[in-house]
């Protein structure tokens, strides 16, 4: 896959984001120069996390035909130590439809999402290159 990111008007900051058929958008706060009109980077990182939790969760139970009829996720982010090196990030969950022991089972499952593990143990390789 293949993201492309452009800013969206000469001299803005928001960007226009496409992948295959998706279109997103990304900007940052008014501080930083931006109209805060768009989630921004570090936006887009906590949000794969809980969507990855949700997806996780909602694939566990129906491979197991658990009866899950909704999964809640919170993610709440402490970034006030990030030039430290360390990104806090602490997930809530909660499952309606499941019985407390299918529940348990969902909740375990989940610290082996693939964004989870992703963020906790992979080596990621960054490899930045000029476009032209």
């Amino acid at each position: 896959m293949t993201i492309l990111s452009r800013t969206e008007t000469p001299n803005g900051m928001r960007q226009v984001i496409t992948f295959d058929a998706h279109t997103i958008h990304a900007d940052v706060g008014e501080a930083l120069g931006g109209e805060n009109s768009a989630p921004g980077p570090h936006d887009y990182f906590d949000v794969s996390l809980a969507a990855c939790k949700a997806l996780t969760a909602t694939v566990y139970a129906r491979g197991r035909k658990i009866p899950l009829e909704r999964v809640i996720v919170e993610v709440t982010r402490d970034d006030s130590k990030e030039r430290a090196g360390t990104y806090a990030l602490t997930v809530k969950l909660d499952f309606e439809g499941p019985s407390d022991e299918e529940k348990a089972k969902i909740h375990d499952a989940l610290l082996r999402c693939p964004i989870h593990k992703l963020m906790t143990t992979a080596t990621i390789e960054i490899t930045q290159l000029p476009l032209g």
